[in-house]
């Protein structure tokens, strides 16, 4: 392999949730994306079962690996062992929405989980302070965000819990259940 594992590691992620090919820096998302990369998403223990979304997270670096013909055996375990991203839980989720409510990733990706925590508008050519999306990222993390979701990844208009307390899946499907519905 030509370049670093992890820049094609962070080229890879990007294709799963948006276009590699396309040069204008406004539309264009590699600084924000190496930032969640960056930064480890934490699993609360007070919340049962986030863990799963954790693994889920880290075991994309196996699909990368196997996606490139790269041997497991040729990578250094710490790599693969890393706490999973908040770019990796990311892109687990999105897959996840397209999934269990159809679409694309990239389309949940964007306009659903980077635009209900914010920073859907964090392109190349228009940056935010590193702080401050740093204090977006813990907010979610530690689940610092309003009780109905606002804040997070999956904001609920009629919550029928503290969403703080609820673990992220059943988060997503509360979310899905109530976006269908308001849209009819």
């Amino acid at each position: 392999m030509s370049e670093p594992l992890d820049e094609s590691y962070l080229k890879w992620l990007y294709e799963q949730v948006a276009d590699p090919n396309i040069q204008e820096r406004t539309f264009t998302y590699w600084n924000v994306l190496k930032v969640l990369l960056d930064k480890e998403f934490v699993w609360v223990p007070d919340i049962v079962n986030d863990e799963n979304r954790i693994a889920d997270g880290k075991a994309l670096r196996l699909e990368f690996l196997e996606a490139k013909h790269i041997p497991v055996n040729e990578v250094d375990p710490s790599w693969i062992e890393l706490g999973c991203s908040f770019l990796e839980l990311m892109v687990v989720l999105a897959r996840r929405l397209a999934f269990v409510a159809d679409g694309e990733p990239h389309y949940w990706f964007w306009f659903h989980l980077m635009a209900n925590i914010g920073l859907a508008e964090f392109t190349d050519h228009r940056r935010l302070p590193r702080r401050h999306v740093d204090d977006i990222l813990n907010e979610v993390i530690f689940r610092n965000y309003d009780p109905s979701g606002l804040g997070g990844f999956f904001p609920l208009q009629y919550p029928q819990e503290d969403q703080r307390t609820v673990e992220l899946w059943t988060q997503l499907n509360e979310y899905v259940l109530e976006q269908q519905e308001l849209a009819g």
